[in-house]
């Protein structure tokens, strides 16, 4: 296996294990919970596999503690940074730790360089999205991940298609701004963003259908949960973790900042992302919305050609970042979390979300955030006791011919 660029001899050694022997450990337990007829009871199986990758894991990190010089700089720390949150995961999902039965994890070590990675770098000492999605180096073809499933392929391969396009759509949007919506090219630009966004809605479509419920919810899921990295617990890696959704929300002005519930939104998902996507926020944070650049214009402008032309493929812009939203919550969310937590029995159902709450208040809070994004849908659900923009919208597609 080709090693990666710059890696020191300790760096390199503990990429090769999280890549090989860590996958297969992982893998085989899957296949032992998964035999089970209660297959979340992971608790008293597998002795013989998770002493072996505890303590592998450790002396791989005990090393490279030791040797205190892991900076080479911000990319291969923030990959350092990954694998080591990669094991820390493993050990949550194996239930080798678990947060709510300690005050600080038994991890030491790997706590240690985690927390020295995560403050160097400006993120989150855990592994986040970014490491297994948009900055998951392959080696031969092959990328990290926790097993060697076809169904966490699927999720991750889906997913980092699904952010890319999210992306395309942002970077899109965020030119509109200094052009104006008049120009001329600012309509080439919305027909990308369009684009885009109806990429993630065939890809989150494909994504829908070939992933198997079971093995996501029971195989998957779980290396997604909190976990301690010292004294201090953090929420599990979320796959809307990067600024691209959040750019598409503020610009096309479905959310606001300004709101209470939105920028704790915006609070607690900022250090899980890259320190490019931070920045990324920030300036979209300090400016208009391109809605609200639009309500601005004089009714006299309304009959132009420019106006009708560009406007109304805004609407459409934001009817298709609706649609990701709905799809997302209507259809992943209730097949692939809600369904299948029905089965469970009450005493499993504790931290079975990878954010933290209970699942009947992520829920809530997730409808909220779909009934925000879905405002400029003609047959959005007209909700009052948020603060939607849907009768801006309502005044936009009035002003069309």
């Amino acid at each position: 296996m080709t090693e990666l660029n710059n890696h020191n001899p300790q760096v390199a050694a503990f990429d090769r294990w999280i890549r090989s022997d860590f996958v297969a450990m992982n893998t085989e337990l899957e296949e032992l919970y998964f035999q089970q007829e209660d297959k979340s009871a992971v608790e008293n199986i597998g002795a013989d596999l998770k002493t072996p990758l505890v303590e592998q894991g450790r002396t791989f990190i005990s090393a490279l503690l030791a040797e205190g010089n892991t900076d080479e700089g911000f990319d291969q720390a923030f990959d350092l940074l990954g694998n080591v949150g990669l094991y820390m995961a493993a050990c949550r999902r194996h239930d080798i730790t678990e947060p709510s039965r300690e005050r600080s994890s038994p991890l030491l070590e790997a706590s240690a360089l985690a927390m020295h990675l995560g403050s160097s770098l400006g993120v989150t000492p855990r592994f986040a999205t970014s490491h297994l999605t948009t900055h998951n180096q392959a080696l031969q073809g092959q990328y990290k991940s926790f097993t060697s499933l076809q169904d966490e392929s699927l999720f991750i391969e889906y997913n980092t298609r699904g952010v890319f396009a999210f992306k395309r759509a942002a970077d899109a949007l965020v030119r509109i701004l200094p052009l104006g919506i008049s120009h001329p090219v600012s309509y080439h630009l919305l027909m990308d963003a369009k684009i885009a966004l109806e990429d993630v809605v065939k890809i989150n479509a494909d994504l829908f259908d070939y992933l198997d419920t079971e093995r996501f919810f029971y195989c998957v899921r779980p290396y997604y949960k909190p976990y301690r990295v010292g004294l201090n617990e953090y929420r599990g890696a979320n796959a809307g973790d990067f600024a691209g959704i959040n750019e598409l929300d503020m610009l096309l002005g479905l959310c606001d900042a300004n709101n209470v519930s939105y920028s704790q939104l915006l609070v607690d998902k900022v250090l899980y992302m890259m320190p490019g996507d931070q920045q990324r926020l920030r300036e979209v944070m300090r400016q208009r919305s391109l809605l609200d650049n639009i309500l601005q214009i004089s009714s006299d402008q309304h009959a132009s050609e420019w106006y009708q032309r560009n406007v109304a493929l805004f609407l459409q812009v934001c009817e298709a970042h609706g649609e990701t939203a709905s799809q997302h919550h209507d259809q992943l969310v209730g097949k692939f979390i809600q369904q299948p937590s029905n089965a469970l029995p009450d005493s499993r159902l504790k931290n079975i979300t990878a954010s933290g709450p209970p699942l009947p208040v992520l829920i809530s809070a997730l409808e909220k955030l779909r009934d925000l994004r879905t405002a400029a849908r003609a047959d959005c659900q007209r909700r009052d006791d948020i603060p939607s923009r849907y009768a801006d919208y309502d005044r936009l597609r009035d002003s069309l011919a």
